[in-house]
């Protein structure tokens, strides 16, 4: 007789008792939820991921030997920031840069740890925390941008652009692409009331990001949102499911255009957008512009082993790196500057050879991985090093890694009779 692996009849890990489960679930809602709140230090997303993490290594949280290559290169990355950075501890704002690469570094194996039991009931809490904390994000932005809130302009905007609950536009654009993935999904795929509510948090959410006049968050949502959909698309197991995500989303962006075209009309709106969707910016030309900087700055790291430390690259040139990559190099050495990518990367390597891999997860999986995808290539022009959701996400990747790992073993192995020769 042949068991059929399922959802219900994976061991997720979980023996604790149903109050600890409940307990553990709630904090990870909790946690998604309060990323969207850090225009303050220490955030509450902070605050909340350490109780978390006391409470969830207090009721049995285990570290996987398949996080060992995970923990070494976070522990690289931060050794050779920390080497680089011996000589400027006198300077808080170093040492605070360097307290919190080796925070972020603990919440990514924190994340994984997490994320690799319970695995589906966790990311589902995960979703809709973080979804929740979108709206709230997206909706200060909104209220801030067009007054709506007396005294809200000058707190929730920054240079006439929407930041909401964080401290920079552009962050606030790259925080809601996931959870506008997440929003996206059950568009495209779930019943029409269902459908109908995710459609009204998607619009909130994609107005938010038009107003924070972000060129990468509206580059990174309009791409990912194909990316994840094509994936959708392939990995879905039936054609009328098939079917009516291409059509869904077809509708989808039809309505979308329209309500930017319509929000374009307003001549404060559109006159931002044509200033901001210009690619002859003025920081992003010349010798030491954006693109500049990162060619004189690749060839200063060649020349310097041990880097010039954090937060020292505006010292040489007129601006910061705008280019993680880069600023691994010159705040960490050699050491981060290698181990950095590699970290980044072999997370992309991993998460392509498991997108066709068929688990409970699998939707929350694509959604994930196109957002964290999407970081990596915005991580060539901007700073994303200190972004606490791409932490999170890297962090939630290896931990769906080794779920699925598990999840695959599992289920060959209840394919095979309890009597047969090969279950053993």
């Amino acid at each position: 007789m042949a068991y059929a692996a399922t959802a219900e009849n994976f061991p997720s890990s979980v023996t604790a008792a149903p109050r600890v489960v409940a307990l553990q679930r709630a904090l990870v809602w909790l946690v998604g939820a309060s990323g969207a709140i850090v225009f303050i230090e220490p955030s509450p997303y902070e605050l909340v991921t350490l109780a978390a993490t006391v409470i969830f290594f207090a009721t049995g949280l285990r570290l996987r030997l398949v996080f060992m290559p995970l923990l070494l290169l976070l522990f690289l990355v931060n050794i050779g920031y920390t080497i680089s950075a011996t000589s400027l501890m006198d300077k808080p704002e170093v040492v605070n840069w360097i307290a919190t690469s080796w925070y972020m570094a603990v919440t990514v194996i924190f994340f994984a740890m997490v994320v690799s039991e319970d695995t589906a009931a966790r990311l589902d809490m995960l979703r809709r925390g973080l979804v929740v904390g979108a709206l709230i994000a997206a909706i200060a932005g909104i209220a801030g941008y067009f007054n709506l809130v007396p005294g809200g302009h000058d707190l929730l905007t920054l240079y006439e652009r929407a930041r909401g609950t964080f401290k920079d536009p552009n962050v606030l654009g790259a925080f809601l692409i996931l959870p506008a993935l997440f929003v996206l999904q059950s568009v495209v795929s779930g019943g029409f009331q269902k459908s109908f509510r995710s459609a009204i948090a998607l619009g909130i959410m994609a107005l938010a990001i038009l107003l924070a006049f972000s060129r990468a968050a509206w580059g990174g949502l309009a791409i990912t949102s194909a990316f994840m959909l094509a994936l959708m698309v392939l990995t879905s197991q039936s054609r009328a499911q098939r079917s009516r995500i291409i059509v869904m989303a077809v509708v989808a962006v039809i309505i979308v255009v329209a309500l930017i075209g319509v929000l374009l009309s307003f001549d404060s709106i559109g006159e931002m957008f044509r200033q901001r969707a210009s690619f002859d910016q003025s920081y992003d030309e010349g010798r030491f512009g954006r693109f500049g900087r990162h060619i004189l700055g690749a060839d200063m790291a060649l020349d310097l082993p041990f880097g010039i430390g954090p937060l020292q690259f505006h010292n040489y040139f007129p601006e910061d790196t705008h280019n993680s990559y880069l600023n691994a190099f010159m705040s960490g050495g050699w050491i981060a500057g290698v181990c950095y990518p590699a970290l980044v990367f072999v997370t992309v390597i991993m998460g392509f050879r498991h997108v066709f891999v068929r688990v409970p997860w699998q939707r929350a999986y694509l959604a994930i991985f196109a957002a964290y995808l999407g970081t990596v290539g915005e991580s060539f022009v901007i700073d994303t090093d200190h972004w606490r959701h791409f932490w999170m996400m890297l962090g939630t990747m290896w931990g769906m890694f080794a779920a699925a790992q598990r999840y695959k073993a599992t289920s060959n192995q209840a394919l095979v009779a309890p009597g047969d020769p090969r279950a053993a």
